[in-house]
């Protein structure tokens, strides 16, 4: 596949829906991933069509990735023992940073994200719940 060949596959792909982004996909690699998110899908698709053509990673960059270990969840770098508060709908919530995850209210939870949902009753990105980023 030459270069004009990519940039073109890939270029195709901008005006695409996400249904005929899984088409796509489906076409080329067999069954697509779980998307739901079509520029998330379109990014994907565009890099397994250049990773394809070119060859994908380099060792180098393959062993690196190999020798970064399992992801840790966002807020276990403060410690365990480490409390997280914050003022919520008039009340002061204090999340407990544990071994096995985040305790709020004696329930264990795998990630920051799922206790701050679970206290503020919708979606929340826990980091930002309890101000460990920025708010953009």
């Amino acid at each position: 596949m030459s270069k004009e060949d990519i940039e073109g596959a890939v270029a195709r792909l901008e005006g695409m829906s996400l249904d005929i982004l899984r088409e796509e996909w489906r076409r080329r690699y067999g069954a697509p991933p779980p998307l739901r998110s079509e520029p998330i899908m379109r990014q994907l698709l565009a890099w397994r069509i250049q990773s394809t053509a070119l060859g994908g990673l380099d060792a180098e960059t393959k062993r690196l990735l190999a020798r970064t270990g399992p992801v840790e969840a966002e807020g276990k770098h403060l410690g365990t023992g480490a409390v997280l508060t914050r003022s919520w709908k008039g009340r002061e919530v204090r999340v407990t940073v544990e071994a096995e995850g985040f305790r709020w209210e004696d329930q264990l939870f795998p990630s920051l994200s799922a206790a701050a949902t679970a206290i503020a009753g919708s979606r929340w990105n826990g980091p930002r719940f309890f101000g460990l980023r920025d708010a953009r």
